[in-house]
């Protein structure tokens, strides 16, 4: 029986009198097919690992064959790759236990001090000497860390060997804007950068083949990867590029049969080095975390095949410790983590709750709610679980925004309106909510406005977050009654993307707002508009949150949002809550706490696993809730 390599195949021929039914049918459930002329081939991309494994497979077996010389040379290719491979990780583990290499920290000092304007934190250092050794890399520190600071470092270092030419950046939209600024800020001059997003599809494509003069940084969200594949697979492939990729907000990879990882994890090996970041590596199960190494390290696979099943079968059995222990083995030292406590940043000071009187209407509207919920929930055991689920998760939603702004009950709430109906036989109090912004303003108004307002005289700016559009909306309208200057983030506010320039985006009423001398102090957001990759800790430091939702998840990332690296090791970040007397405001704060508590107690360890699918996170939350604060009212 002979083994061959031909166009990248396995090729077996002279098999018949050797290989057993049993052979045969293992080699078939490896992916082999028979071929015209009686040849078995195995056609697909990942060759190297099912060599290897074939050839084991054959010896243990003891079945006689003969490697050609291509298949020699490809054999002696792929022990040498893991040979360095391994090297590299016992180098990288050696490094996150403590042991320096003296002479290579002291070349990587000098790059740093003569060729890094921004100097580097200690923990930025660790990660960047981390990453230097790898080549290839994950990030997972905690958000606000200076990820993006550590890459380009990496970057220039790697450019300056003439490994790599370009940065090719792979996250969502709003990520664009920080890394433009960032890359000036760090390497000290303005990147000749193309947003690949948006715009006209055919001039966008176009882009791609022009390497004549290639800019130095590619912006691209993960659904334009998909779209252009080919395009930007033949972009990388070009022998005049030498890509240097970075996934960033890599969490939304987790999926390992999704189209978003399959389109990098296709694209990303024609790249010189790869890196991945985010402060989320496990959202939901370990899983996650193949498709990331995969990424980093396509043809190595850290986390063999044998390792991915037992881990998952661990899993499903509970039995987290063991599928960490293999886990740490296999990956621990291929990612450097900083968690939020190693920041060295000042405290977060949350001040103690203002507590409110609601005016007379908005608390008419209140109580005649609460009322008619707990008239509802009697007949709630006649419906299924998935009915219940529904209603008492819109339920939730209605009292959240009598405590946000009464107005907001005459908007539709998907089909949950089709179950209940809060006006129905009740003239009087639908009258009075669709006339509520006529008759009376909330009172929380008059409290944020005193405290902006305080803010302002201090010169100060602030952030206010709302959970309502409308609300927002309400907010925004009453800030600019009182002749103050503002602008507001929310989903309907644009992301930059190609053929924006005239027109104002999220990135740029943050840059003006982070600007210090720009007069504009006060931004008003929705967080779940406003959430990842955003930073404005350099200039804020307060922020008001005029309601609240239960995701501890985009709660979490909020307050990030003013407590990062980069000017909250120096200035603390204040945090103040709108909050009515009498209502369940009290009970949504403290649920939202302890959660957020737990959340953060799980995302400072390196093997945790938490939610921060937005969506989902939500609704158990409102459904949890309302099971527990309903009893209290």
């Amino acid at each position: 029986m002979i083994i061959d390599i031909q166009n990248n195949k396995i090729r077996i021929t002279e098999y018949e009198n050797v290989l057993k039914p049993r052979h045969k049918s293992q080699l078939f459930y490896w992916g082999f097919k028979v071929e015209v002329g009686g040849i078995l081939i195995y056609p697909n991309n990942d060759l190297k690992e099912y060599l290897i494994d074939l050839i084991e497979y054959l010896n243990d077996a003891k079945i006689d064959f003969v490697l050609s010389d291509s298949c020699k040379k490809e054999i002696n290719s792929i022990q040498y790759e893991k040979e360095i491979f391994s090297e590299t990780i016992k180098e990288a583990k050696e490094f996150k236990d403590g042991f320096l290499d003296k002479k290579n920290w002291s070349i990587q000092q000098k790059f740093l001090n003569e060729s890094i304007v921004r100097p580097l934190k200690e923990h930025q250092i660790k990660a960047f000497l981390h990453l230097s050794i790898l080549g290839n890399g994950a990030n997972f520190s905690v958000p606000g860390s200076g990820k993006t600071t550590v890459v380009l470092a990496h970057y220039e270092m790697l450019r300056k060997k003439g490994d790599v030419n370009l940065l090719f950046v792979v996250g969502p939209a709003a990520c664009f804007a920080p890394w433009k600024s960032e890359f000036n800020l760090v390497l000290n001059r303005a990147p000749n950068c193309v947003i690949l997003a948006g715009g006209d599809k055919t001039q966008r494509k176009s882009k791609y083949y022009k390497t004549d003069k290639i800019p130095e940084l590619y912006l691209t969200t993960f659904q334009t990867l998909l779209n252009d594949k080919e395009e930007i697979t033949f972009f990388l492939k070009n022998r005049k590029v030498k890509a240097y990729f970075v996934v960033d907000e890599a969490h939304y990879l987790k999926r390992i049969d999704g189209q978003w990882a399959s389109a990098v994890l296709e694209i990303a090996k024609y790249a010189k080095s790869r890196c991945a970041l985010t402060g989320t590596p496990i959202p939901h199960s370990y899983s996650d975390l193949f498709n990331l190494f995969d990424f980093l390290w396509p043809e190595q696979k850290p986390i063999n095949k044998n390792d991915r099943a037992l881990i998952v079968s661990l899993e499903e059995q509970n039995r987290f410790e063991e599928a960490q222990v293999i886990l740490d083995k296999e990956i621990g030292p291929l990612f450097y983590r900083v968690r939020k406590s190693e920041l060295n940043l000042k405290p977060q000071i949350f001040h103690e709750p203002i507590l409110i009187d609601m005016n007379p209407i908005e608390r008419q509207i209140y109580d005649a709610i609460i009322y008619k919920i707990r008239d509802y929930a009697k007949d709630d055991y006649l419906r299924n679980i998935e009915i219940v689920r529904r209603l008492r998760k819109g339920r939730m939603m209605r009292v959240r925004q009598c405590l946000s702004f009464s107005q907001l009950l005459s908007t539709a709430i998907g089909d949950y309106d089709g179950y209940e109906s809060f006006f129905s036989h009740d003239s009087d109090l639908e009258k009075l909510i669709l006339e509520y912004g006529v008759n009376e303003i909330p009172a929380k108004i008059n409290k944020l406005t005193s405290l902006v307002h305080n803010f302002q005289t201090q010169r100060k700016k602030t952030v206010i977050w709302s959970n309502f559009i409308g609300t927002v909306n309400l907010i925004e309208k009453e800030i600019k009654n009182r002749g103050w200057s503002c602008k507001k983030i929310i989903g309907e506010i644009p992301i930059e993307k190609v053929g924006m320039e005239e027109e104002e985006t999220r990135e740029k009423i943050i840059e003006k707002f982070t600007d210090s001398d720009s007069g504009l102090d006060i931004l008003i957001a929705n967080p779940a508009a406003c959430a990842e990759s955003i930073s404005l800790h350099k200039t804020c430091h307060n922020a008001i949150y005029y309601d609240l939702s239960y995701n501890a998840a985009q709660y979490l990332q909020s307050l990030d949002r003013i407590h990062r690296v980069g000017g909250s090791e120096f200035i603390e970040a204040n945090y103040y809550f709108l909050q009515y007397n009498n209502s369940i405001d009290s009970d949504i704060l403290n649920n939202l706490l302890n959660k957020a508590k737990k959340m953060y107690d799980v995302i400072e360890g390196d093997y945790n696993i938490y939610s921060l699918d937005m969506d989902e996170f939500e609704e158990n939350s409102d459904f949890e809730a309302y099971q527990t604060i309903f009893g209290k009212i």
